[in-house]
């Protein structure tokens, strides 16, 4: 997730950066990074993957579809992470009960993608946002995995609920969206529906591990969390914190691509049941 970032925590060239990119024409920067990220590779690869369940048409319209969103909404993924959770949900089979979940929407890009995505499999989206931007906290996260500083301050990363409602209502699919609005630890205490993927993108090392503590049990067996914020160390130490874990009550799977990039994810074994009551397996 990105936005207002606190500017005086930040370095000289990481704010010119900052500034460049919000000037840039939403599509114009799309195509940017598009070829700078060679996120065109994986999206080419995605067109032509003949494994998956489906079909040349429907993949054409998917990939569309993800590059209109990142034109005319902000977006701070990268299209291969995006592709990365959708290709987990399409691989699910559809006579597994579950959910799509998003934790931390911004503006609503990811979250229009992500609806595209759910719609197709013939699932339900459920994002969760405070839709007040990040919470108070005191942590420091110092350098990222790029060697950039990285600074969270409350109310960074902010989207409204409308405004996330009008960017997926105009380029997603609405009809596939139930929106939970709230801070992680007064939102998902009472969420309990199987969950076939879930995509984390909130910054915060104690998010995260709210995020795990009452998602991770409602993974469906293969199920997997992506978080979006592998670049943060911070982040990455509390996924492999035994404690969490502990917490948990599940053992500590492995964390997949971390210290390479900052899409990391996790899968539930086959052999770990899926703790929510409405999950049939």
């Amino acid at each position: 997730m990105s936005g207002n970032l606190t500017a005086h925590a930040l370095p000289t060239r990481t704010r010119w950066k900052h500034a460049i990119q919000q000037r840039l024409p939403l599509p114009l920067l799309s195509t940017y990074r598009l070829f700078r990220n060679g996120d065109y590779r994986h999206l080419l690869r995605f067109l032509f993957d003949r494994q998956g369940r489906l079909s040349f048409a429907d993949r054409r319209t998917f990939v569309r579809r993800l590059m209109r969103v990142s034109r005319h909404v902000p977006c701070e993924h990268f299209q291969s992470e995006i592709l990365a959770v959708a290709q987990a949900v399409f691989a699910t089979d559809a006579s597994v009960p579950g959910v799509v979940v998003e934790a931390g929407c911004y503006k609503g890009g990811s979250t229009a993608k992500l609806s595209i995505a759910a719609k197709m499999a013939g699932r339900k989206l459920y994002a969760f946002d405070s839709f007040q931007g990040i919470p108070e906290n005191t942590e420091d996260h110092g350098r990222n995995l790029y060697g950039g500083t990285a600074a969270f301050a409350k109310g960074d990363y902010s989207g409204t609920l409308e405004e996330v409602r009008a960017n997926v209502t105009r380029w997603g699919e609405i009809s596939a969206c139930e929106f939970v609005p709230g801070y992680f630890d007064d939102s998902m205490p009472g969420f309990d529906r199987p969950v076939v993927a879930a995509f984390l993108d909130v910054d915060l090392a104690a998010s995260t591990r709210t995020c795990l503590k009452h998602l991770y049990p409602l993974l469906v067996p293969g199920g997997t969390i992506f978080s979006q914020d592998g670049h943060l160390p911070l982040v990455v130490k509390e996924i492999q914190s035994e404690q969490v874990w502990t917490e948990i009550h599940y053992p500590r799977p492995a964390l997949h691509g971390a210290g390479r990039q900052k899409l990391v994810w996790l899968q539930k074994p086959t052999d770990q049941p899926c703790r929510s009551q409405g999950f049939v397996g």
